[in-house]
């Protein structure tokens, strides 16, 4: 759901614009808008700045999560940071200095062992080599220059500047050891760019005496917000409910079991104030698109098995991204057996599961779930535009998205009758009469208030961009069907492969089976994993998202705050 917010109107005198802001930092409840502002070098500086400690606690992170000894901590985050740039810097000079001895040795190899000096006395004496080399079954040769230091001087550098590196590699260990000292330091910095930028925000009245500034708050904790303000002498403000035309910044909040999907939300945008958070809907279908995609137990399980590694073992984003994956592996696992699939092999033919409420063998049931679920996405998508609309406007402008409703409800009741003798207790002249009233309400209340010819003109246009984009929106889906069966045939070849091409030698037999299984279902889980994640994205954004009407935000609420205190 979208958090409720309110408006503030800050009017400052100008003396005290800084003092103030100070403040609404300490208390860290308040996003002042930011108008016109430019960065200046100091400010791209501290942008530079910050953008080094998040890469170097990334990178950081990563080598204390890897298990590698780490050694003992820097006494500060910010000696820990300078200590661990200086150390990236010399690695890159030392790893660059072997990489040019490497080449040398490299392009020195056809000459074997040989001393460059006794070839320089030769020189002296005026006996001038020039060396040629020629590769076997080639008509080329190639002059090979020769080196100033032999191969074992060579050797004996590359073997010093590697025990520079390991030293080095010491110091990267201790700020690794080091890092939650680190990240707090870049935090700070981008706190502190945060309030160089609002300092320079807001419209200057009264000669230059007063700033006037926009600001925003979670409604649930305006009191606290209001209290400080009460506090300080140099404001004035205004607190009011935001109005269609402002610009609000928007924050979610969601329970627990949907909160993971927030992060595929925040791929394509937040919504708009005032509109409807639509993370809690879509969940259920991207986790069913998901496991129609991948459609094997096997495979699901190992992608709920990782996703509660990364539960468990890590922070932030990366553990949303495991509580993700294991509703969506979850899930892959309970479609997997219901389509009889297990690592590729059939388990509908195991004696114990003979009785199993599979799937029907036929693809074509398969082809015909995708097709339906995805109508039942976009009818639902459409009754969601319908609420907002209604809530937003009031019924009246949504009794054209209702009329298409009961088309398309009415038409698949009446197409049902006539295809497979479904709902025959439904009289015809009930659902023709639906039909007709539907068509009335797209074609004559598509924008109320205004002339019926002109409504009608209009109506007719939507009806045909409606009826076709529904068309091409419901095909999209046919996707689940065909990701899903290519994967499992894929999974079923690798399986054939492995047992049908392993020699019948004892133990070679069983190793060349298991190196073919492991290589053939670790690039076919990697394939169906991508696919299952990209395509139930598209069908979300695109099919999904239009059809509920989904409106994008023009900012997220960013409160001025010190991070660390």
């Amino acid at each position: 759901m979208i958090v409720k917010m309110t408006k503030y109107t800050f009017v400052v005198l100008a003396g005290e614009r800084d003092d103030f802001l100070e403040r609404l930092q300490e208390l860290g409840l308040v996003d002042v808008t930011s108008t016109g502002w430019e960065p200046s070098e100091d400010e791209r500086a501290l942008m530079t700045l910050a953008e080094r400690h998040r890469e170097a606690v990334e990178y950081l992170r990563a080598v204390k999560e890897s298990g590698a000894e780490t050694g003992k901590p820097f006494a500060t985050g910010t000696e820990a940071f300078e200590k661990y740039e200086a150390a990236r810097r010399e690695i890159a000079g030392v790893e660059a200095e072997i990489a040019r001895y490497r080449k040398l040795l490299d392009d020195a190899a056809p000459l074997g062992e040989f001393d460059p000096a006794v070839i320089r006395d030769l020189e002296r004496h005026g006996v001038p080599l020039e060396l040629l080399f020629e590769e076997a079954g080639f008509d080329t040769t190639q002059n090979i220059n020769i080196p100033d230091e032999s191969p074992a001087e060579m050797r004996a550098h590359i073997a010093s500047l590697d025990d520079e590196r390991k030293g080095w590699n010491k110091v990267v260990a201790r700020a690794a050891a080091t890092v939650d000292a680190i990240e707090p330091e870049g935090e700070r910095l981008k706190d502190q760019l945060h309030l160089s930028r609002t300092k320079r925000s807001g419209t200057e009245a009264a000669e230059g005496s007063l700033v006037v500034m926009e600001a925003w708050a979670r409604e649930k904790q305006a009191a606290e917000v209001d209290a400080m303000l009460e506090a300080h002498p140099a404001v004035f403000y205004i607190r009011e409910r935001p109005t269609p035309d402002d610009a609000t910044p928007v924050e979610l909040h969601n329970s627990k079991v949907v909160r993971p999907f927030e992060f595929i939300a925040e791929m394509y945008a937040m919504p708009r104030y005032g509109t409807m958070d639509l993370t809690r809907w879509f969940a259920p279908f991207y986790m069913l698109f998901f496991a129609f995609c991948l459609a094997d137990a096997g495979y699901g399980f190992l992608i709920f098995a990782a996703g509660a590694f990364l539960a468990l073992k890590t922070t932030g984003a990366m553990q949303a991204i495991g509580k993700l994956s294991m509703w969506c592996g979850g899930a892959s696992v309970v479609f997997g057996f219901l389509a009889g699939s297990l690592f590729g092999v059939n388990i509908k033919e195991w004696g114990l599961l003979a009785g199993a409420p599979f799937f029907p063998d036929d693809d074509m049931f398969l082809f015909g779930a995708a097709i339906g679920l995805g109508v039942l996405q976009i009818l639902f998508g459409m009754v969601l535009k319908v609420v907002t609309t209604t809530r937003a406007f009031g019924i009246k402008y949504a009794l054209s998205t209702i009329g298409w409703i009961v088309v398309l409800v009415a038409g698949g009741a009446l197409l049902a009758q006539s295809m497979a003798g479904m709902l025959a207790s439904v009289p015809p002249v009930v659902l023709y009469t639906a039909v007709g009233v539907g068509v009335f309400m797209m074609l004559f209340l598509n924008n109320p208030g205004k002339n019926p010819l002109v409504n009608f003109g209009g109506g007719l246009w939507n009806t045909y961009n409606d009826v076709t984009g529904f068309l091409s929106d419901a095909l999209s889906y046919i996707r689940l069907f065909a990701i899903g069966l290519s994967g499992g045939a894929l999974a079923t070849v690798f399986n054939d492969l492995a047992f049908g091409m392993s020699p019948d030698i004892p133990v070679v037999g069983q190793l060349v089976t298991l190196i073919i299984l492991l290589i053939g279902h670790g690039l076919n889980l990697f394939m169906s994993t991508l696919s299952s994640m990209v395509h139930p994205l598209r069908l979300t954004f695109v099919e999904f998202y239009k059809n509920a009407g989904f409106e994008a935000s023009q900012r997220i609420f960013e409160p001025l705050k010190k991070t660390t205190k």
